[in-house]
């Protein structure tokens, strides 16, 4: 059976993309899952520190127990997002520890998250999760650059932003990155941003971010390999595919289906949360990322 690493591998090869969607809610589990397989489609399934601190995904083992009761290895695999070592508060994360329990619990790759950090300490930080991970035979994502949205407060005018390339991934420092912390791949920072998470901002319509295509480009050249888009939703349709066609190889989506299960929710009805989820995942794999039938190339290409 394929790893998690080489699925990944083969969709940047081909150019098409890996979703991985997020599970703040553990009955958002199967309606992502029963999509996802639907489309004869590939995805990660995956949860991030701060979707059991803030949202209701409850522990790192409740989610592998959700996923455990509806997986299906031809179409999902699971993945721990986001683990920083210094969190959205400012607060310094033990992240081995949370990084040991998901390698006992049976996730298939992880990401730390060590951004907020200098870029030697970020080095640091990652050379020691990816040596861990490889141990356990995992790939490890990082992420170098500033992806905005997590942190309280307002964001600066996301113009502003774009326009001065504030937080963008340095291709000089991605280079030297790479090379000494031996990730599996990259988040980049290109105009992408995160959904907002405070409770005041969480249910607001996120900001319509852009993509610098161009430095993603240098990025790929440099870097060559795998490359991650966070901050997914909201990013329009022409921007990921382009981004797809230069480097991007798995895109995280989080706030697209997160809001579709909570407006259902606020009116009480589960059932209609989960088939929210479910429509809105397959809208997502099929028209937007052109991305139905992709389990299949998967499979042929395991075969070779």
């Amino acid at each position: 059976m394929l790893n998690t690493k080489q699925i990944v591998n083969i969709a940047w090869n081909k150019k098409f993309v890996i979703p991985a969607f997020n599970i703040p809610y553990l009955p958002m589990m199967k309606a992502v899952i029963d999509a996802v397989r639907d489309e004869n489609s590939f995805a990660l399934v995956q949860v991030a520190r701060l979707e059991w601190e803030k949202f209701e995904s409850k522990s790192l083992k409740a989610v592998r127990d959700e996923y455990e009761c509806w997986k299906d290895e031809k179409h999902v695999r699971l993945h721990l997002d986001h683990v920083p070592v210094l969190d959205e508060d400012k607060l310094f994360v033990d992240y081995m520890t949370i990084i040991d329990e998901a390698i006992a619990l049976g996730y298939e790759s992880l990401m730390i998250d060590g951004s907020r950090l200098s870029l030697q300490d970020n080095i640091e930080a990652t050379k020691e999760v990816c040596m861990v991970a490889h141990q356990a035979g995992l790939a490890c994502e990082a992420e170098l650059g500033a992806v905005l949205g997590h942190e309280s407060g307002p964001l600066p005018p996301y113009d502003e932003i774009f326009e001065s390339g504030e937080g963008f991934t340095r291709v000089d420092e991605a280079a030297k990155f790479v090379e000494e912390t031996g990730c599996d791949w990259l988040s980049v920072a290109i105009g992408n941003i995160h959904g907002a998470i405070s409770e005041g901002t969480r249910g607001q319509k996120k900001l319509a971010a852009r993509l610098d295509v161009q430095h993603l480009k240098a990025l790929k050249d440099i870097t060559n390999i795998p490359l991650v888009l966070h901050g997914g939703s909201g990013i329009r349709n022409e921007y990921i595919l382009d981004a797809i066609n230069n480097g991007i190889a798995k895109i995280n989506v989080g706030t697209e289906i997160r809001q579709a299960y909570e407006r259902e929710m606020e009116k009480g009805d589960k059932e209609a949360g989960r088939k929210a989820v479910y429509t809105k995942t397959r809208e997502i794999i099929k028209e937007q990322y052109m991305i139905s039938g992709t389990a299949d190339i998967i499979s042929a290409a395991g075969k070779i």
